[in-house]
């Protein structure tokens, strides 16, 4: 149980460690531009908890996913498969719904930072499970 807890909040941490100055800072005028994200203040809180229960769904799934041998390995792929699967859900179907221009930049953008995203969160999860 502690390790689901502590791979749920290395999870929402590193995500929002990345995500936070990626959206705010970072990139912040180029997705004001896409027109795609038009709330004035985004509520962090529910944010947040989006990342809680990703973290949630990610900690109780990757050990069924664990083959033996390096956490490090199994997690990083594990989480680039979440992070596809991610990826389609907030970055591809919202392209379909959604007016985003240009949509190529857009696609771009959002898999540069899932991969970052995904790859760090990979390696959080391999140490917490790693770990004895």
């Amino acid at each position: 149980m502690k390790k689901l807890i502590y791979a749920t909040l290395a999870y929402a941490i590193v995500t929002m460690l990345i995500a936070a100055p990626w959206h705010f800072v970072l990139f912040k005028d180029l997705y004001h531009s896409f027109g795609i994200y038009n709330r004035l203040d985004p509520i962090v809180p529910l944010g947040f908890l989006s990342m809680l229960i990703q973290g949630i769904v990610m900690a109780y799934m990757y050990p069924r996913f664990y083959k033996g041998g390096s956490h490090y390995k199994d997690a990083v792929q594990f989480s680039l498969l979440m992070g596809v699967f991610l990826y389609s859900v907030s970055t591809i179907a919202n392209a379909a719904k959604i007016e985003v221009s240009p949509m190529t930049t857009w696609l771009g953008i959002q898999a540069g930072f899932h991969l970052i995203q995904f790859l760090a969160c990979g390696f959080a999860i391999g140490f917490v499970y790693s770990r004895k």
